[in-house]
């Protein structure tokens, strides 16, 4: 009988040290784990104070561009957006006005009027070029006398 108390004596030990080292590794990788979230949570929070500092060196300007519809809107977004420095440019079909965010330190002003003359459209101090007004398609040919830069009562024809 002793014999048989002392083999489950010796069962009842290794149990319990398997169950020791079970908990011993689960505890192990709950450290790691928390720790992996803290270093990434640092880092997600250290990223958007950078980008705050980026976007507080921009210049934000609205100017008039003629146009008539929401093919106008691209064409004339795209040829602001494609100038260097320009993060965000904004057409509005009604109101003919044009808002744009840009780092002054690689453009400026003129150039993103000269942008937007160049694919054929005018604006408020650059009058846009001939040849790309003649390649406008038809529904995008705006009077080139249209107001611009307007308050937005008076609503355009969509396209």
């Amino acid at each position: 009988m002793n014999f048989l108390n002392k083999n489950q004596e010796h069962k009842n030990n290794n149990a319990i040290n398997v169950s020791k080292k079970a908990i011993l590794s689960v505890a192990v990788i709950a450290v790691l784990g928390v720790t992996a979230c803290k270093n990434e949570a640092k880092q997600e929070t250290t990223t958007p104070s950078t980008e705050m500092s980026k976007d507080m060196a921009f210049t934000d300007v609205s100017f008039g561009v003629r146009g008539n519809c929401g093919m106008c809107k691209k064409t004339i977004e795209k040829a602001a957006n494609g100038v260097e420095g320009v993060a965000k440019a904004t057409w509005d079909v009604d109101k003919k006005k044009i808002d744009v965010s840009f780092d002054d330190t690689k453009t400026d002003v003129m150039a993103i009027h000269h942008a937007i003359a160049a694919s054929g459209y005018d604006t408020e101090k650059v009058t846009g070029s001939e040849e790309a007004y003649k390649n406008l398609p038809d529904c995008c040919k705006y009077d080139h006398s249209m107001m611009m830069n307007q308050s937005g009562e008076i609503k355009a024809e969509v396209h």
